[in-house]
């Protein structure tokens, strides 16, 4: 499972920004975790419980906001939501290897005190 060693991660950036900061305790965490980037949610929020137990996250909310699969289609110079895995652009036809977004992997928010 890497979502263990994925929140891990995340946890060390989150704890030496609460360092920097001086806080002693972290109340909110927020992700940014687009559908292709192979992280499954349920088992990075069970990570999540697992990997903060003992710190100044333990008790934390944590939040993942979904990131959607955007390509754009060079042709018709359209951004588009493929509703399949062959990123056919829905004006043209034409299929397109250009993802804009839905890869991200980010901690985009965190709450201290």
């Amino acid at each position: 499972m890497h979502e263990v060693s994925l929140m891990e991660n995340t946890l060390n950036i989150a704890l030496d920004c609460a360092k920097a900061q001086n806080a002693s305790k972290i109340h909110r965490l927020k992700m940014r975790v687009g559908d292709l980037s192979g992280v499954v949610p349920d088992a990075l929020e069970f990570a999540f419980d697992v990997v903060t137990q003992g710190t100044i996250a333990e008790g934390a909310k944590f939040e993942i906001d979904r990131v959607p699969v955007v390509c754009h289609c060079p042709t018709c110079d359209r951004d588009f939501e493929p509703i399949d895995l062959f990123y056919e652009c829905p004006h043209c036809h034409q299929l397109t290897h250009h993802i804009q977004s839905g890869q991200e992997i980010e901690l985009t928010s965190l709450e201290v005190s």
